[in-house]
């Protein structure tokens, strides 16, 4: 299936280069922070960051914060995000404020040379200069970690980095597709931070053959990592329709008591949300309700069956007896009593496509993350892949009333080989 070219969930500030040694003359006139900051001028720029996701993009698996070096796998090649702690030499120490802002509007490194647009400097721009000052702030107080990352390794000609001048004139411009001006102040400010530092159409939007974001599509869904991130304009249409208040909750935790877990790329997202600013992350999920069409927008998926196998749900019912249903069975302790949501209200077994489904029971959810969410063992180890197909199966029939997916054990093994961690 294809990836999310050149992004990844809200986690997408893989491309802010360093500045190589010796480019000091290549950069802004302006010098670098030097006299200690206020400290509530660092708070501001840790929360904003936070909404940004910075952490969660630039620091690579066992590495520093900030330092980067975490691999970005796309359909183009595999990126690696770049070290932005204030390291003269291989971070943003030598980087100036208009450096900064320059890279993160324009798309355009301290050196000159064009950034990929993995990083998300399109919807960057449009954020205050207020805004980008806090985030550089905050950013030049972090501890200097020399730290010099792997090569990106992208199809040619891709890896040449002026084509994206041309990508630019394509889609860095385009006019802002028309759209009601919510009316509340809180909704006003979701709007801003949802649009920019929040990117979150980076991962909710499907893409077009150049990995720009397709016009008229906006936040109807997208694959990213392997998972799939599912449309935010049918928060409505789920069995249990969404709230402000349960999405305020499932952004800053990871849980929401009356939908399910997060997990994939939006799991890294919630640990990054938890934080920021309670205020700013509920207004996001204000503005996001607004954005709810009448009906749920319809996606081809090959995967959808006419009927059930009843072989394999015979197999799938031994399989969740045996695995599952000590956590998921109605009657369990962990459902009637832990606050564990039911599987019948979860995206994943309502969805169209069995993927994240799929993904859930290989990789499980991790317990290290998130304080609110809950965990998931992983049964990539443990369970063959056509016992995962059999089991999925079952989830959809047994806690879906939505049509019956045809899973076998080459879709399992294809949903494997792809790279849906980093």
């Amino acid at each position: 299936m294809r990836e999310k070219a050149l992004a990844a969930a809200a986690i997408a500030c893989a491309t802010a280069v360093a500045p190589p040694v010796g480019f000091a003359e290549a950069g802004s006139s302006d010098s670098p922070l030097a006299a200690p900051l206020p400290a509530n001028a660092v708070v501001a720029g840790a929360r904003l960051a936070a909404l940004g996701n910075c952490a969660v993009c630039h620091t690579a698996a066992g590495g520093a914060p900030f330092a980067g070096g975490r691999p970005f796998h796309t359909q183009f090649g595999t990126l690696y995000s770049t070290n932005i702690t204030p390291d003269s030499e291989t971070g943003l120490g030598r980087w100036s404020f208009g450096d900064f802002s320059r890279a993160m509007k324009s798309g355009v490194s301290r050196d000159g040379h064009r950034l990929y647009p993995a990083f998300p400097y399109p919807h960057f721009q449009g954020m205050t200069d207020v805004d980008l000052e806090s985030v550089y702030r905050f950013l030049m107080t972090r501890e200097a970690v020399r730290a010099v990352q792997p090569p990106n390794h992208l199809v040619f000609p891709l890896r040449l980095r002026p084509l994206m001048a041309g990508w630019n004139l394509l889609f860095l411009r385009r006019p802002a597709e028309p759209k009601r001006i919510p009316d509340r102040p809180d909704e006003r400010r979701g709007k801003y931070l949802v649009d920019t530092l929040g990117h979150c159409a980076a991962c909710h939007t499907p893409l077009n053959a150049l990995g720009a974001e397709k016009a008229g599509h906006a936040f109807q869904g997208a694959v990213v990592e392997g998972w799939e991130a599912p449309a935010l304009t049918a928060l409505l249409h789920r069995p249990k329709p969404w709230s402000v208040d349960q999405l305020s909750a499932y952004l800053r935790t990871g849980l929401a008591s009356e939908h399910g877990m997060a997990a994939g790329p939006m799991r890294d997202v919630t640990q990054a949300l938890a934080f920021a600013d309670p205020a700013d992350v509920r207004a996001m999920a204000s503005y996001l309700m607004t954005l709810q069409v009448p009906s749920a927008p319809t996606r081809t998926v090959a995967t959808v069956a006419e009927q059930a196998d009843s072989a394999q749900l015979h197999r799938g019912n031994t399989l969740f007896a045996a695995a599952c249903a000590s956590c998921h069975d109605n009657a369990a302790p962990m459902s009637a009593y832990g606050g564990r949501p039911s599987l019948s209200l979860g995206t994943a077994v309502n969805a169209q496509s069995p993927r994240n489904a799929v993904r859930f029971v290989l990789h499980g959810i991790r317990d290290q993350d998130s304080a609110g969410a809950l965990y998931m063992p992983a049964y990539s180890a443990t369970l063959t892949n056509a016992q995962i197909a059999d089991v999925t199966a079952f989830l959809r029939a047994r806690f879906s009333t939505g049509a019956p997916w045809r899973i076998d054990e080459s879709y399992v093994a294809k949903l494997r080989k792809e790279k849906s961690e980093p």
